[in-house]
C-alpha cells in the first residue's frame, strides 16, 4: 500500500506535467516563447521531402488569439503547413492530428485554470501527448535560432471548417449504436470553454433533452463559476430542472465530473469504478486492471480488489496514466479529478466520451444515476494546497520531511498521506485519507503548517 511518495520528475524549465502553462503575456506564456515552441516542435517532427502539417486547436480564452498567431508564425517559419481548427476540445485535436495525417498537434489551453492563464499541449503524429524526453528535445531546440528555409519554402496556413463536426461524429461512436438517450434530461455544463458547441450537440443528436449552461464564452469567463472545478452551477441546474444527470466539463473538455439526480457530485474515482466493473464483467477490461494515479481513493483500490480487478498507480498527470496503460496493455485509466482515458476510443482524456459510457450504463440499468454511480464507499480524504516560492523547495527541508513522517505515523496502516509539488503551478498538494476523520485532519494540519513556515521563510 502506498503510504507516501514524493515524486521524482524530470526537471524542465518550462514544461510541466501537461505541456507549458502560465499567466498569459508573462514568461513562459508569451508570444515570443510560443513562436519558439512552434519553431522547435516543427523542427523536431518535420520529415524531409514531405509536406509537413501541424494541427492547432484552442479553447475560448482571450489570449488564445495571441498564442495561436505566434505558434502559426513559428511553424510556418520553419516550413510547416498550419491547419487551424479554432475552438475545439483537446481530444478533438488528438483525433484530428491522426485523421488529417499531421506530423504534430497543438492544443492551446490552460485546462481548468482561470482565463488569465494559458498553455500549450503537444501531441505526436499518433495523437498521444509527448513524453518527457520529447519535450526535453523540443526545449533544447528552443535554445538556438532555427535554420530558416528560403522564401518559397515558408509554410502556409488555412482554417479547417468542420473540425468540431468531425469530432461530434467521432464521439458518438463511443455510444452503443442500438441505443438512444430518448427520455433523459441532461444538464451539460461546458465551462464556457472549448466544448460549448460540441458537447450539447453530441448528447442532443443521441436523443437527450439538453439543459445547456456555461455555453456563452466571451474570452474571460472560462471556468468562472462553472464547469468541473466549480460544479455548484451544474448541481443547481440539475435540481431546478429535474434532470436525470449533470455533466460538468472543464475548459478544454478533457475531464469531467458528474452530478446525479439528487444533486450529488460524482468524481472520477466513482466513474472509473463503474466503467471498470462493467468492462470486467463483459470481458472488455484489457490487462485486468485500472490505471489511476496516487491521488485515487484507497476505497477504490479495495473495491476493485474485491472484484478481482487490479489497480495500478502512477504519479499525477493523465499522460503518465496513459504511458502506463500502453506499457501494461490496459484500456482504461484516469484520475480522480476527472481525466478519464478510454483507449479503445481515444488517445487522451475525453470528458464527453467518458460521459457516454456512463449514459450507456444508465440506459441499460434503468435505475437512477444516484444508485448507478454509488459504486463504492470512499475513505475520508482531504486535499489541501499551500502556495510557495519555487526557490524555497519546501519538500527538501528537514522540517517538512519530519512533519510528513509524523503524519505517516499518525495515520498508521489504515491510511496514507501524499505530499507532492504541483506540475502546473507553485503549490504543494497535501492529501491524506484514513478510516479516522480526526487523524486525517491532524495529518493535513501538521504538514501544511510545516510547508507554510518554509514559504514564509521560517
Amino acid at each position: 500500500m502506498l503510504r507516501n511518495r514524493r515524486e521524482q520528475v524530470v526537471r524542465k524549465s518550462i514544461f510541466g506535467t501537461d505541456g507549458v502553462r502560465g499567466r498569459a503575456n508573462v514568461y513562459p506564456m508569451t508570444a515570443e516563447t510560443a513562436m519558439r515552441i512552434g519553431q522547435a516542435a516543427g523542427r523536431r517532427f518535420m520529415r524531409s521531402g514531405q509536406a509537413n502539417r501541424v494541427v492547432i486547436g484552442k479553447d475560448t480564452r482571450l489570449s488564445g488569439y495571441m498564442i495561436e498567431s505566434a505558434l502559426q508564425a513559428g511553424f510556418t517559419s520553419v516550413g510547416m503547413t498550419v491547419l487551424l481548427l479554432g475552438p475545439v476540445p483537446t481530444p478533438a485535436v488528438s483525433m484530428l492530428t491522426r485523421s488529417l495525417r499531421a506530423d504534430v498537434g497543438v492544443m492551446i489551453s490552460a485546462s481548468h485554470n482561470p482565463y488569465a492563464d494559458n498553455g500549450v499541449k503537444l501531441f505526436g503524429p499518433d495523437g498521444f501527448k509527448l513524453s518527457d524526453a520529447e519535450e526535453a528535445e523540443i526545449e533544447a531546440l528552443m535554445a538556438d535560432p532555427p535554420p530558416l528555409p528560403a522564401a518559397d519554402r515558408i509554410g502556409r496556413a488555412r482554417r479547417i471548417e468542420g473540425g468540431a463536426e468531425r469530432y461530434i461524429e467521432f464521439a458518438k461512436t463511443a455510444f452503443p449504436r442500438a441505443r438512444r438517450l430518448d427520455g433523459l434530461k441532461i444538464v451539460v455544463d461546458c465551462a464556457n470553454g472549448a466544448a460549448y458547441k460540441t458537447a450539447p450537440d453530441v448528447l442532443w443528436e443521441l436523443g437527450a433533452e439538453i439543459v445547456p449552461i456555461g455555453v456563452s464564452p466571451n474570452g474571460v469567463n472560462i471556468n468562472d463559476g462553472c464547469g468541473s472545478t466549480a460544479p455548484q452551477a451544474c448541481q443547481r441546474a440539475v435540481l431546478e430542472s429535474g434532470a436525470d444527470l449533470g455533466v460538468a466539463l472543464d475548459g478544454d473538455a478533457d475531464r469531467l465530473h458528474l452530478v446525479d439526480e439528487r444533486g450529488r457530485l460524482v468524481d472520477g474515482d466513482q466513474i472509473m469504478a463503474l466503467i471498470a466493473g462493467r468492462w470486467a464483467a463483459e470481458g472488455r477490461l484489457a490487462g485486468g486492471a485500472l490505471v489511476a494515479t496516487v491521488m485515487s481513493n484507497l476505497g477504490l483500490e479495495r473495491h476493485l480488489a474485491a472484484q478481482g480487478v487490479g489497480l495500478i498507480r502512477t504519479r499525477v498527470g493523465d499522460r503518465y496514466v496513459l504511458e502506463e496503460m500502453r506499457t501494461r496493455g490496459c484500456n482504461l485509466g484516469g484520475e480522480q479529478s476527472g481525466h478519464l482515458i478510454l483507449s479503445d476510443f481515444t488517445s487522451t482524456g475525453d470528458g464527453i466520451v467518458a460521459a457516454l459510457q456512463v449514459l450507456a450504463a444508465l440506459t441499460e440499468a434503468e435505475i437512477p444515476a444516484s444508485q448507478l454511480l454509488d459504486v463504492f464507499s470512499p475513505l475520508p480524504q482531504t486535499l489541501r494546497s499551500v502556495r510557495f516560492a519555487p526557490e524555497t523547495r519546501p519538500l527538501e527541508t528537514p522540517q517538512v520531511r519530519a512533519a510528513i513522517a509524523e503524519a505517516e505515523a499518525l495515520l498508521g496502516a489504515e491510511g496514507r498521506i501524499l505530499v507532492r509539488a504541483s506540475g502546473t503551478e507553485p503549490v504543494i498538494r497535501v492529501m491524506a485519507e484514513s478510516t479516522r476523520d480526526d487523524a486525517v485532519a491532524e495529518a493535513i494540519k501538521m504538514v501544511c503548517a510545516a510547508v507554510a513556515e518554509v514559504r514564509l521563510g521560517g
